[in-house]
């Protein structure tokens, strides 16, 4: 009959056996018996089945087949002409360019193509329904949002002591995107001064009280560049916006923009809002180095720093608690 003693320290990583030279014992490297070394944590993991999984295919298969349906018959409106004028083919006006021409020649080669369209390509696009056209012209600027554009005009005035009026001059300029202003919106016409010429054969939206033309005197913020347009044409994503109208020039370091006193508001109520229920306010606001006011960004930051500072809290805890006890779970003889 053979019997075996078993020794919790063997488990540990620690052996009994016979001492070597100098009486050393024996070491493995066998990790410690504890629940984390030896991988018996307790653990959670999904387990797919037919009633968790097949649910899932159904919704995420109804909700991006009539995606895709509206993606794919919006892309096959979209018209596109291809003309091939690479000039392989011998019937083809660029043929002999094709053949004659190389990187280091000095003459260019020209050749023309001609082509016809079966169906013509509209312009302005149908996207500016319903107001593209107006008097059996094409509407400039079209679409809802330019017809919409706010129009009112407001002066501001900084009453003294002695009761004396002086206007506070608004910039008009300088309070649209640059990339905007200068890449994005152009008026037709290229370096043509004339915009009235350029124009003739459009219709002012139907809301406007002056075509896009009149928009302002000076011809760096007239017609499409007109930086109140432009302004206006970025949409807000929420009903409740703010728009910068001017900005008030600070005179010096020494005097403040504003002085402390009175001031009246001069409007031109051109903006109904009374059939939607709609409100106006002007607002007087400095700003920082992060602009004006906007107390998202610091609610989002408060926000996700208390719930780490929370976790971290609930963690430490945990460790306190849990993590003092004995990390060897030693099995008794």
């Amino acid at each position: 009959m053979m019997a075996s003693s078993y020794s919790a320290k063997e488990e540990d990583g620690h052996h009994s056996g016979s001492a070597g030279l100098g009486g050393a014992a024996i070491r493995t490297r066998k990790p410690d018996n504890t629940a984390f070394k030896q991988q018996r944590l307790p653990a959670w993991q999904p387990i797919l089945t037919a009633g968790t999984v097949l649910p899932a295919f159904f919704i995420i298969g109804l909700i991006f087949i009539p995606i895709g349906i509206g993606l794919y018959v919006t892309s096959n409106n979209i018209k596109e002409f291809e003309i091939d004028y690479t000039g392989t083919d011998m019937s083809s006006p660029c043929f002999n360019c094709s053949q004659s021409f190389s990187w280091n020649s000095t003459t260019p080669c020209r050749c023309v193509l001609f082509f016809s369209l079966d169906q013509p390509f509209e312009e302005p696009s149908k996207e500016c329904e319903p107001y593209r056209t107006n008097e059996n012209k094409p509407i400039a600027p079209c679409g809802a949002i330019a017809n919409s554009m706010f129009n009112d005009t407001l002066d501001l005035f900084y009453i003294d002591p002695n009761g004396t009026k002086t206007q506070i001059p608004l910039m008009k300029k300088g309070i649209a995107w640059w990339t905007d202003k200068h890449v994005k919106f152009r008026n037709p016409g290229g370096s043509n001064p004339n915009l009235t010429a350029v124009f003739i054969e459009t219709a002012k939206p139907v809301n406007w009280r002056k075509p896009v033309y009149e928009l302002d005197t000076d011809p760096e913020n007239n017609g499409f560049i007109n930086e109140d347009f432009i302004v206006w044409m970025r949409t807000a994503a929420l009903p409740t916006f703010r728009k910068l109208y001017r900005i008030i020039q600070k005179k010096n370091n020494m005097a403040p923009t504003l002085p402390r006193g009175n001031y009246s508001l001069e409007v031109t109520y051109n903006y109904p809002v009374r059939s939607f229920e709609g409100r106006k306010r002007m607002i007087l606001s400095a700003i920082s180095w992060m602009g004006g006011k906007n107390p998202f960004l610091g609610i989002a930051y408060i926000t996700v720093g208390s719930i780490c500072f929370f976790l971290g809290v609930v963690l430490l805890f945990i460790h306190h608690k849990y993590g003092n006890r004995n990390n060897s779970s030693d099995i008794p003889n």
